[in-house]
């Protein structure tokens, strides 16, 4: 679904595969234990779980009738979370991995230009 601008308000299962390769990249990139991403969470009424079965962690996020940027959001969280990251590095992870997603040529970055600069400014360290 896309809103006047064109641009997505509701983020499909494609879009949703896109934004995982690009963090799993990220927390690659940055030598972070890799979470996988799948949608929607087994457990009916969360909107994001995260389960860790030995060294592999799976972060379940709902997409269906949320917004793009919420989603985006728990991703990221799950990025955080499936890391033990806490503040500073939990909020300098934050900002970076919005950064890429904003800045990438998905077609979901868009709408997020807003949601980069309030992270930046809710999580600063």
């Amino acid at each position: 679904m896309r809103n006047a601008t064109n641009h997505p308000v509701s983020m499909d299962t494609l879009e949703f595969a896109l934004v995982a390769k690009l963090l799993v990249v990220e927390a690659r990139r940055r030598g972070l234990v890799v979470p996988g991403f799948r949608c929607p969470p087994r457990i009916v009424g969360v909107d994001r779980s995260l389960r860790r079965v030995g060294d592999h962690v799976t972060v379940a996020v709902r997409v269906k009738g949320r917004p793009v940027v919420a989603v985006v959001a728990d991703m990221i969280e799950g990025v955080v979370v499936a890391n033990r990251l806490i503040p500073p590095a939990a909020d300098r992870l934050r900002r970076e991995l919005w950064h890429s997603v904003s800045t990438s040529r998905l077609d979901v970055a868009a709408p997020l230009g807003n949601a980069t600069a309030a992270s930046g400014q809710e999580h600063a360290a």
